[in-house]
């Protein structure tokens, strides 16, 4: 499993961007997607750079990409 990794920023955020389409994927992970705030491809959201939504993203690393 790919690991999501990134540095934080000043502000203790990160950026996270929906790059692929949820058409195919598990439901589970689809709820994981919605509760990082993404809805649409290309979203991006700054979240607060904390565990619990590290393991969010490592749990959709395929459908995300942590942006710098």
């Amino acid at each position: 499993m790919v690991k999501a990794k990134a540095k934080a920023s000043k502000a203790g955020t990160i950026r996270v961007r929906l790059f692929k389409s949820q058409n195919s994927c598990q439901w589970k992970h689809r709820l994981s997607v919605k509760a990082l705030g993404l809805n649409k491809l290309n979203d991006v959201r700054e979240l607060k750079d904390s565990p619990q939504v590290r393991g969010l993203i490592n749990k959709v690393s395929y459908l995300v990409r942590v942006e710098e």
